[in-house]
């Protein structure tokens, strides 16, 4: 087969998305015969889509020059132009600096070109990075205006998106979200190239993560995977793309199969060389052991997402929950609250801080934790948010013995989780509503709410929760005088570990004289006559 054959082999390749086959064809005819620019230019977009990433920064440089020795300034700057885009997304920030000042420096004296409005797109990244992105909106419009008026759709969607990303970080949510559902108009009627569309893709998905928007990250991530299934030799995007589907896939319960792709999304991340989202990877490969009770597994996710630049909490903190070991969970999520200030994380650190410190009878914090949640939840209105807001709400409502409020804030809160099509949360609202239940003597309800939670558990795999609503089973059996209550069932607890009225009191935030009504009920309730005879129910009962 001669040369322009192969040649034209690469260039039906390329036509048809096949980048893997594209680009060996493509080199095949560049060892027989060099190529010229325009045909490096396209080997080196068939290496990055093919996951070739250190060769096809390799090509772009070789263009570079080959454009300059043709006369081609302009093209010659859009390769400067990817280059310092590619080093700056991967953290190189002196030679993303240098190939970008190269095209600067190569632009001047031109006249207004494209290529000015693509040289804008990193200003207005640099004022997100520093907390001004009101410049950064100013930016990214004129870069749309140029690329408007150049009819360069890649530069208008470009800087539609960040334009939409910049109200967001101004609080103008509605219109930020407005511009990058415009810029995806185009991506998804395929005007743009495919780099373009695949980053566009994927920071509108992480944008609508940061802002909780999940029914929007919902359904860009089903786009996104469609348009990755229909280039099955792509290999950039893909590592995003299944980490994405593996966030949807958790929260819709779909627990083993979020699992796999979370699995597969750390593998591609971590080929040639670690992305910059593997750490996220990791930590959802983590998440997704914890809550299937696979403990040793978790742990050495959440390692590894440390390893790759992702803390791991609040996520290590529950495992220490889940483990038993209150204190250590305890100071692991005080120490995350202090230290994570983003609005995007902070509320997922305030859920699991509300959990933990209601878990060591830190009341006062959970309270205080929630409080910040639920003013959270009213300035954003996001969904989810009130979704978690009514979940602390209650949880905490529930401790503090207020049952009626607490009852209102888990129904509500079940109600939204099912919404949101969230099965884990809207049965772990469920167990807390049969407890409030019983709280009041409420038993069938109770029953009825704890044997709907028990099936979605059992469904999912959460083994965790699959014990503890087991053990609140056991605790419903009744003894001569009736069943206990939650907190009598706590304060037999202490009276099987030995504790004094005084040293339960202290223990439970409760008055002393509080704690001696609650040993009478227990007294009255399981026809006992003594402490000793109370410590050998609730060992026979597996209470203590």
């Amino acid at each position: 087969m001669s040369r322009a054959e192969v040649l034209q082999q690469g260039y039906d390749s390329m036509r048809v998305q096949a980048w893997a086959t594209a680009f060996s064809q493509l080199s095949a005819a560049d060892r027989e015969s060099p190529l010229d620019a325009e045909d490096i230019d396209r080997l080196a977009m068939a290496a990055q889509l093919s996951g070739r990433e250190s060769e096809s920064a390799d090509l772009l440089a070789r263009a570079h020059q080959s454009y300059l020795t043709a006369g081609n300034i302009h093209r010659a700057v859009r390769c400067a132009l990817w280059l310092g885009f590619r080093l700056l997304f991967s953290g190189e920030l002196a030679r993303a600096g240098g190939w970008l000042a190269r095209a600067r420096r190569l632009l001047d004296g031109q006249s207004e070109c494209v290529e000015h409005g693509y040289l804008l797109l990193p200003e207005g990244l640099n004022s997100i990075r520093e907390g001004d992105p009101a410049a950064a909106y100013e930016t990214f419009m004129r870069a749309a205006d140029i690329g408007h008026r150049f009819a360069e759709k890649d530069l208008e969607t470009m800087a539609l998106h960040g334009q939409g990303r910049a109200l967001i970080r101004l609080g103008q949510r509605m219109s930020g979200v407005m511009l990058l559902d415009e810029a995806m108009v185009a991506v998804t009627s395929g005007e743009v190239s495919p780099i373009i569309a695949g980053t566009v893709y994927c920071s509108v998905i992480e944008s609508c993560n940061e802002t909780l928007d999940l029914r929007r990250a919902h359904e860009w991530t089903s786009a996104l995977s469609q348009w990755c299934a229909a280039q099955p030799e792509m290999v950039a995007f893909h590592g995003s793309c299944l980490l994405h589907r593996a966030e949807v896939m958790q929260l819709r319960g779909a627990w083993s199969d979020a699992l796999e792709e979370a699995q597969r999304a750390c593998e591609r991340l971590s080929q040639p060389l670690p992305k910059p989202t593997l750490g996220a990877a990791f930590y959802r490969a983590a998440e997704l052991h914890r809550l299937r009770g696979e403990f040793e597994e978790a742990e050495h996710a959440y390692r590894k997402a440390s390893q790759f630049g992702r803390t791991p909490q609040p996520g290590l903190a529950q495992l220490r929950l889940a483990q038993g070991q209150l204190e250590a969970a305890h100071a692991a999520i005080r120490n995350t609250l202090n230290e994570i200030s983003d609005s995007t994380r902070r509320p997922g650190v305030l859920e699991a801080f509300v959990e933990i410190a209601l878990a060591v009878n830190d009341v006062p914090a959970a309270r205080e934790a929630a409080g910040e949640l639920a003013k959270i939840a009213d300035e954003h209105g996001a969904l989810l948010l009130q979704a978690i807001s009514a979940s602390a709400t209650g949880a905490v409502r529930l401790a503090e013995g207020q049952i009626q409020g607490a009852l209102h804030s888990l129904r509500l809160a079940a109600k939204l989780w099912s919404e949101l099509e969230a099965p884990h949360q809207a049965a772990r609202a469920r167990v807390l509503i049969a407890l409030a239940c019983r709280e009041q003597g409420d038993f069938d309800t109770g029953d009825l709410e704890l044997a709907a939670a028990r099936d979605v558990f059992s469904s999912l795999g959460a083994t965790a929760d699959l014990e503890r609503v087991r053990n609140f089973s056991r605790q419903n059996t009744a003894g001569a005088g009736g069943p206990l209550s939650v907190r009598e069932i706590e304060v037999l607890r202490l009276i099987a570990s030995g504790a004094t009225n005084r040293n339960i009191a202290a223990k439970l935030g409760i008055s002393e004289k509080t704690v001696a009504r609650h040993v009478s009920n227990i007294f009255v309730k399981l026809n006992l006559s003594s402490r000793t005879a109370a410590t050998a129910y609730a060992y026979q009962h597996h209470l203590a």
